[in-house]
């Protein structure tokens, strides 16, 4: 009779009789749970390795690929360092590794000139096409020339042509004031704002009796140009060239690049009563020289 679940079943219910294969099966149970006793009791710690022996078979490959780099890496990265320190490297000294100084001489300062052939605008104003100095960004509106004509002097004659090509002298304003104003060039901002001043206010200057003369380097067709287009009541003056404008001494600004503005009041016997200056106020002439013309 074979060795099954159910007559091992009738047996401990008391329902069956033991057989020999029973019995063996129950009697190799009883005693292997014997001597599993004695040898716990024997060497309990024996015991427990072997229970968990198993267990240590089994995680030893899931630490072996965790840890695994930590025990290759050091041991590879020594192999690297041995052989880097057999490598022979050049022997250099660190001066002859750097490019050659060879000693610099500091150059002169010169000052840089604009070009030539060029007519840009300062504050609305043309500069002259010759070379002439830069302008630095911190500047002083005070005139770098000295002036030649001061007041209480007679200014020196002369003869130019008019916005109609007419020749035109000093000595035809005598026996009047006379308000003689230079410029620096037709048709920019600031020349236009004056003349248009002078303009509005002319009736008030012949009122007063004076004659105003507007001188600039401009040639006569741009004067007539000038004069139509804003309707200037005035003589303008062509000085090519700048001649009056250096026999009177009118002052440059910008270290010379800009052509001064100032104006002269003539009394009737031609001599200079007054002289202002204002580069970048043009609207100013016109106030200062009527007031002065309204209180003589």
């Amino acid at each position: 009779m074979s060795l099954s679940s159910d007559n091992l079943a009738a047996y401990w219910a008391g329902q069956a009789r033991p057989t020999e294969d029973l019995v063996q099966s129950v009697q190799f149970r009883r005693s292997g749970r014997r001597r599993r006793r004695n040898a716990t009791l024997a060497d309990p710690v024996a015991s427990r390795g072997a229970q968990h022996s198993s267990k240590r078979i089994i995680c030893l490959p899931f630490s072996l690929i965790f840890l695994g780099p930590f025990f290759f890496i050091p041991s590879s990265a020594l192999i690297l360092s041995s052989t880097m320190a057999t490598l022979s490297l050049p022997k250099h000294s660190l001066p002859s590794l750097l490019p050659p100084q060879t000693p610099r001489t500091q150059s002169p300062r010169t000052p840089t000139f604009l070009p030539k052939s060029t007519q840009s605008q300062f504050h609305g104003l043309k500069l002259s096409n010759s070379s002439s100095p830069s302008v630095p960004s911190s500047f002083s509106a005070k005139s770098t020339v000295f002036a030649k004509v001061n007041k209480g002097q007679a200014p020196p004659a002369f003869t130019l042509k008019d916005q109609d090509g007419k020749t035109v002298s000093l000595s035809k304003f005598k026996g009047k004031p006379v308000v003689v104003y230079f410029y620096p060039a037709d048709e920019t901002p600031g020349c236009t704002k004056q003349a248009c001043a002078f303009r509005d206010s002319y009736e008030k200057f012949k009122k007063a009796g004076a004659e105003v003369v507007g001188i600039s380097g401009d040639d006569s067709s741009s004067h007539k140009a000038f004069a139509k287009k804003y309707r200037l009541p005035f003589t303008l003056l062509s000085d090519v060239g700048d001649k009056v404008r250096k026999d009177w001494g009118v002052p440059s600004d910008l270290f010379g690049a800009l052509p001064g503005r100032q104006t002269y009041v003539l009394d009737k016997n031609g001599v200079v009563q007054l002289i202002y200056n204002n580069q970048f106020q043009p609207e100013k002439h016109i106030d200062e020289t009527l007031k002065f013309l309204q209180s003589a």
